[in-house]
């Protein structure tokens, strides 16, 4: 199993001597309770580098509500068992003392590509992000990075930061991993009951429906309203956003005219999913 660093002056011991030998660092950044999804970005990190450092930190800074923060799912030892047949170098998985410890004051924020879509609802969100996520980057001294394009937004902004601050890393952005019926995966799938589980990739079905409308010259104004009563129908029970944006810097689009995505964030039995796909 690989060894579990919770200590930065550990984790710069092991770093040190990878960096000074020339070899390819790789870090695959998540808040843990590692599904396939995650583990497609450690198997994309293994194809291209020498050394890969899996990072679990749920991170309190990135929660706009404390009852979320306090129900995410927490599952360290099941993870570490995941990650075994991957044979990573380290799981790093720092305490809050370790990444913000007393006095810390320094907030990272990314402007323009935040004030939308997650941005819009969750207030402090990606700077919560940012600053973690430059955090880690220091701290591993990784030479790639892995997100999965299920985080779009979230992709885009930590793209943006990197480069802003000369952080010398490649970020890497890699497909979502769907279950069969489409849903994508992502941890909080784990909090939808059975029968909120049954009607979830209907979201997914709804986009795909509303994409192949915009491919064949379709408004979104003209498919929207169609497309929210379908959500409501299968017991969504808000819709956050559902929007066409262009796939580079997040502009609001009506029609598919350009390179695009389709993000949609909806609350179903108390659970928010959200997703995006390629138009």
């Amino acid at each position: 199993m690989a060894p579990i660093v919770r200590d930065k002056a550990r984790l710069l011991e092991m770093v040190t001597p990878w960096k000074q030998s020339g070899e390819v660092v790789g870090v695959v950044p998540t808040m843990g309770a590692l599904h396939d999804g995650h583990l497609s970005l450690v198997a994309a990190a293994k194809a291209v580098c020498d050394r890969v450092i899996v990072t679990i930190f749920v991170n309190p800074k990135q929660f706009n509500n404390p009852e979320d923060l306090a129900n995410y799912p927490r599952t360290e030892e099941s993870d570490a068992r995941k990650l075994e047949r991957f044979e990573v170098d380290a799981i790093w998985v720092p305490d809050g003392d370790q990444m913000y410890p007393k006095g810390f004051a320094t907030t990272v924020s990314v402007s323009d590509l935040t004030d939308c879509l997650c941005g819009a609802t969750r207030p402090g969100h990606f700077e919560g992000v940012a600053t973690v996520v430059a955090k880690l980057f220091l701290q591993t001294q990784a030479d790639k990075a892995f997100f999965g394009e299920k985080d779009y937004q979230q992709l885009q902004v930590v793209t943006r930061m990197a480069a802003d601050l000369d952080i010398p890393i490649q970020v890497m952005g890699c497909p979502t991993i769907r279950e069969e019926d489409g849903l994508a995966m992502s941890s909080r799938n784990l909090l939808l009951s059975d029968r909120a589980r049954v009607y979830a990739p209907v979201l997914n079905e709804v986009m795909e429906r509303i994409a192949e409308a915009l491919r064949g010259g379709a408004i979104m104004s003209d498919v929207l309203p169609e497309a929210l009563a379908r959500l409501e129908t299968a017991g969504f029970t808000g819709v956050d956003y559902l929007e066409l944006r262009a796939a580079d810097g997040l502009g609001l689009l009506e029609s598919a005219d350009v390179p695009s995505r389709l993000f949609a964030a909806s609350w179903l039995a108390g659970v928010r999913l959200i997703d995006n796909i390629a138009v």
